[in-house]
């Protein structure tokens, strides 16, 4: 099986971005939708012009964390902010989805998917779901059902589901990547046993809501050894 890719998500400070580039990092998430990690298209700018000299090798590519904006929004921000993807974590429809897709074919378009109770998709409903977004996105992220639909709650789902999404993700050759609640002694167990394609990580990663390059630091290296 190919190595998990990494995005750790919710990056604000140039100087915390500066001590990640020794970090085999594939993506970093700059969060544009209401959040106490929220940024402006000229601070993300200014983070992604950081990426440049990433000294593992290839810079990590830069995605923006979207609640159900329009299109005009994109296009603003994207004329700021050279972004790699377009994560599209709220209540997006897949024609929504196939939209964005055209109209910024140089960004590749994730949809993130909520995972949990209150008949959020689960089960056939979700490979329904899966199925539905075939041909609009190039991946696709499970994260827990948050009712505020802020982007990411910070809790562990059920992992137990993942396997129904894999396999309808696999059917239409879809990434699949696994968000909520991750960090650096659960992360190795849910590469284990359900081996997705990618991780993203955000509070789990932090101390007192500030990234901390230790925990990241220890979580790249569970990734990158499982």
């Amino acid at each position: 099986m190919a190595e998990a890719l990494v995005k750790i998500c919710g990056l604000q400070d140039v100087e915390v971005l500066k001590s990640m580039k020794r970090l085999p990092l594939d993506y970093i998430g700059f969060v544009f939708a209401p959040s106490r990690r929220r940024v402006t298209a000229e601070q993300a700018a200014l983070l992604a012009a950081e990426l440049s000299g990433w000294e593992t090798g290839k810079a990590p590519g830069a995605a923006g964390v979207f609640v159900n904006p329009e299109l005009e929004e994109l296009q603003e921000l994207l004329a700021v902010v050279p972004l790699e993807v377009i994560q599209l974590h709220g209540q997006e429809s897949p024609d929504y989805c196939r939209e964005v897709k055209l109209a910024f074919p140089q960004a590749k378009v994730w949809k993130a998917l909520s995972v949990a109770g209150s008949g959020q998709a689960e089960g056939a409903e979700g490979q329904s779901i899966v199925d539905s977004y075939a041909g609009t996105v190039d991946a696709l992220l499970l994260d827990t059902y948050d009712p505020q639909g802020s982007g990411g709650s910070g809790r562990t789902f059920d992992w137990g589901r993942i396997p129904l999404f894999r396999q309808a993700a696999a059917r239409h050759g879809l990434p699949l990547f696994v968000a909520g609640g991750l960090h650096p002694d659960n992360v190795g167990e849910l590469l284990r046993d359900y081996s997705p394609d990618g991780v993203d990580v955000s509070s789990g990663v932090e101390s007192s809501g500030v990234k901390d390059i230790a925990k990241m630091t220890s979580f790249v290296e569970r990734v990158k050894q499982s």
